[in-house]
């Protein structure tokens, strides 16, 4: 009985070890946009404008301007999004939007989507782009409720839970979003600095904005969740 044991346990953990791990994507190859399209007001019409995203010495540079965003081609739901970003020169804002999804829903540019803040000093705050998300401390966080909204001025923004979590300028960070369900949790450098819960949708397009500031990128890596956790 012992030895059948053994053998079911030694049998069970081969079978554990065989399982197929999600597979870490790479969304941009250094290379190339290869995956992404932007979406630049400015350029509507075939305008002739200064590309606002760039590959430049094996990084993805947003250059700022004109503003808009450059979204995956592809949609997800369920993953961990790593991102490294630096800011080259004078620091400003940008951000990474999860679950995009009608385009310039907001003010004629911003898609439809939930944004990771990136803006300097700011890193990790949620904004809230024609969808909405709940945190604990809403009111804290965000403002008297009377002021909650997902459009124009209304109270979009969630405010993280640290300070000084970003690293001196010009050095590289790095920010991870774990979408999970209508949950997502951000971590910036090793620190959890947001968390939110009852997403208005739970899946959708990535986008980098490009929003007044050069802001260089290194990595942007996706890998599929399973339910086995973080």
């Amino acid at each position: 009985m012992a030895r059948l044991a053994i053998v079911s346990s030694f049998l069970g953990l081969l079978c554990a070890c065989a399982t197929p791990q999600p597979a870490t994507r790479a969304l941009f190859d250094g290379k190339s946009l290869a995956g992404w399209h932007s979406d630049v007001p400015a350029a509507d019409g075939g305008a002739d404008v200064t590309p606002s995203f760039v590959v430049r010495d094996g990084l993805l540079v947003s250059q700022g301007n004109p503003p808009g965003h450059l979204i995956t081609d592809e949609s997800f739901r369920d993953y961990r999004l790593v991102v490294e970003w630096r800011w080259p020169g004078e620091p400003g804002n940008c951000g990474v939007l999860v679950h995009g999804s009608t385009p310039r829903r907001l003010y004629g540019m911003f898609p439809q989507s939930i944004e990771c803040q990136l803006h300097v000093g700011n890193a990790g705050d949620f904004w809230c782009i024609g969808e909405d998300i709940s945190v604990p401390d809403m009111e804290a966080r965000r403002g008297p409720k009377a002021n909650w909204g997902v459009d124009g001025d209304r109270a979009r923004r969630i405010k993280n839970l640290t300070d000084g979590s970003e690293k001196p300028l010009g050095e590289w960070n790095e920010m991870v979003i774990e979408c999970r369900g209508r949950s997502i949790d951000i971590w910036v450098n090793g620190a959890h600095v947001n968390d939110g819960s009852g997403c208005t949708t739970d899946q959708g397009r990535i986008a980098i904005q490009a929003e007044g500031a050069v802001c260089e990128f290194r990595k942007v890596e996706l890998t599929p969740l399973t339910t086995a956790g973080r």
